[in-house]
């Protein structure tokens, strides 16, 4: 493991908030992580583990020790019928899917300039433009930090849901993830439902054109964290009964919905925002960014408080005009543990 010298979380996390940890390590294999759990010089602390910290809000200073998941590599196999690839949690999410697109591997297309590292993939059960990473993820490898024992879940275990899985609850804070198994089959069928994407001749299009098309569209619609820190899209799309949406649309004939599997509905959370006339909303150095309603920017020298005041305006405006409550996508870490919007108003 490597120890920084350095103490400040903004170069960490892609809001860029000027929010302090106690210690900052780096793990570069399984048996660093297992290896900072159980010493001694760390074992009280609180302890989060960073990949690129593109879906975190650090709501005050880490009273503890951030250790950032640097685990590198990516094997592929070949088999008849799929590419079956092996990938380092630390490796970068978009970088994976351009090498995939270059090598004629094509699956993860539609995920493209999804910001992070692949160990945050499953947590966040990712997803965009009618793809999440259920539908090619194959096992994910992860060690129990008290044990140093490896296991690797299967797809099923991890218990994918929308934007959420295991590691969110039962395996929260005792596994560490270390690898991500995907499966991209060779017979490849273009995922082309969402509407940008829908002008493609599903005969002729290539995963290249989709690749490049998702590309053209988030650079469009979202921020660059590089140059306008931001954590994605803030809020989740609310899920609501098909009897609710029907209300609501009485009233707002225009109001965007997508019928699930389980026959609920979905909202466009940023619709919901924009009606909301909250586009260039700002309180202090956090705004509602200008184009993207659903994503909250660093305007420049946000602070952590300035992003919560911004987030509850945002969710008291939409219970009022729609009766429907936004929840964060955005994880938010307090002192010493993750916390809730809710929790961290006065």
């Amino acid at each position: 493991m490597k120890v920084l010298q350095e103490r400040s979380l903004a170069p960490f996390h892609t809001f860029g908030i000027e929010v302090q940890a106690q210690q900052i390590l780096v793990a570069e294999t399984a048996a660093d992580l297992v290896a900072i759990w159980q010493d001694e010089q760390y074992r009280t602390l609180p302890k989060l583990i960073v990949g690129q910290g593109s879906n975190l809000l650090f709501c005050e200073d880490f009273a503890g020790v951030i250790v950032l998941n640097r685990i590198a590599g990516i094997t592929v196999t070949e088999t008849e019928s799929a590419y079956l690839l092996h990938i380092g949690a630390g490796e970068d999410w978009h970088q994976l899917v351009c090498e995939t697109i270059a090598r004629n591997m094509p699956g993860l297309e539609n995920l493209a300039l999804i910001p992070g590292c692949v160990g945050s993939s499953p947590i966040q059960n990712i997803g965009a433009y009618g793809v999440e990473l259920k539908d090619i993820c194959q096992y994910v490898d992860t060690v129990e930090l008290a044990t140093g024992e490896a296991h690797r879940l299967s797809a099923q275990a991890c218990q994918f849901g929308y934007r959420d899985s295991v590691f969110k609850h039962a395996l929260k804070d005792s596994h560490a993830i270390v690898a991500v198994g995907l499966a991209l089959p060779k017979a490849w069928q273009p995922n082309i439902s969402y509407g940008p994407l829908a002008k493609f001749d599903p005969e002729t299009v290539s995963a290249k054109e989709i690749f490049e098309a998702v590309c053209q569209v988030r650079r469009a619609k979202l921020p660059d964290p590089a140059v306008l820190g931001n954590a994605g899209s803030f809020f989740k799309n609310p899920v609501v009964t098909q009897a609710r949406r029907d209300t609501l649309l009485a009233q707002f004939p225009s109001l965007p919905s997508y019928e699930m599997a389980d026959g609920s509905c979905k909202l466009a959370a940023g619709w919901l925002i924009d009606q909301c006339g909250l586009k260039g909303y700002q309180v202090g150095g956090a705004k509602v960014h200008e184009q993207q309603a659903l994503v909250l920017v660093n305007a420049g020298g946000a602070s952590a408080q300035d992003v919560l005041t911004l987030a509850s305006d945002v969710v008291c405006a939409v219970q009022q005009t729609f009766g429907v409550t936004l929840e964060h996508e955005v994880r938010f870490m307090a002192a010493g543990q993750e916390t809730y919007l809710e929790e961290m108003l006065p």
